[in-house]
């Protein structure tokens, strides 16, 4: 049984008419025209035919083809084999999927990003080290798992995610009820959902999604203090004297790698905030 192929897209059609489509969805990122330098242009003609799978409508949409299920038939098709699946949304760099996917062969990984020079980095990553058990979709993560069977992934990754802190942005934020349930229908059951940010806020705002939802449980064993009130971009130094709560947060996940986006938040002295959500089995 496979989940209802309806658009869960979650903020306004981005800068790139052609890559986003005629929908008028609320997407979680903006698209960006620019040219890839030489280095990552190269890499996208010699490894994108061996990494980058035609899940889209056409190469120039981002949208996923109307008439896909995403089964074990589509990952025997495109990993040859049924080994456990691990997604992770909004690869960015590819750094810590490639590092993940060499560590464990025994695996599968789909890396999932919208911008062209990340998805040429992790072309030049895997490419480099000839891997077999990852490929990368170009796509709105909402609309791929919309079109997923109902418990075909091991675990979904969600590392620091565009924050949108502007409060008028925040329904951009990816993690949203419609988008959870969702990765809850393609998550194995038990199966993990691993999220981390950098941003307080943010952290907030998953908790707010993800504790009380029915289908997934938090199973961190942290205990954090977070503002019960939100910020923006310009009242984030105000967090401080909010009243605040105790949230239950995880350690951080082993199997990902510090990345040069996370050690920057890290110099800058923000605090890195990890989430393990498990899914609960449907009756």
């Amino acid at each position: 049984m496979s989940v209802e192929a309806e658009p869960l897209s979650i903020a306004s059609p981005s800068v790139d008419d052609a890559k986003s489509g005629p929908r008028r969805e609320v997407l979680s990122f903006v698209r960006r025209s620019g040219r890839l330098d030489k280095r990552l242009q190269k890499a996208w003609d010699c490894y994108a035919d061996e990494y980058l799978i035609p899940l889209n409508e056409s190469e120039s949409s981002l949208n996923v083809r109307e008439q896909l299920i995403f089964d074990v038939e589509t990952i025997k098709q495109y990993w040859g084999n049924h080994n456990p699946l691990i997604v992770e949304v909004g690869t960015g760099q590819g750094e810590n999927i490639v590092a993940a996917a060499a560590a464990h062969p025994e695996l599968n990984f789909l890396a999932l990003e919208v911008y062209d020079p990340g998805i040429a980095h992790t072309l030049l990553l895997a490419g480099k080290q000839g891997l077999h058990n990852l490929r990368i979709g170009q796509l709105n993560a909402p609309d791929i798992f919309a079109h997923m069977q109902e418990g075909i992934i091991a675990e979904v990754w969600t590392f620091f995610p565009d924050p949108w802190p502007k409060m008028k942005h925040h329904k951009r934020r990816i993690i949203q009820d419609s988008f959870a349930r969702a990765v809850s229908a393609a998550l194995a059951p038990q199966g993990f959902w691993r999220i981390a940010t950098d941003i307080e806020d943010y952290a907030l705002h998953i908790h707010e999604v993800l504790d009380e939802m029915d289908c997934f449980t938090n199973v961190g064993n942290l205990t954090v203090s977070l503002p019960i009130e939100h910020v923006g971009k310009g009242t984030a130094g105000q967090a401080v004297n909010l009243p605040h709560k105790d949230f239950i947060e995880s350690e951080r996940f082993e199997g990902r790698v510090l990345t040069n986006f996370e050690n920057k938040g890290i110099t800058a002295g923000r605090a890195i905030h990890d989430f393990t959500y498990r899914a609960k089995a449907t009756s």
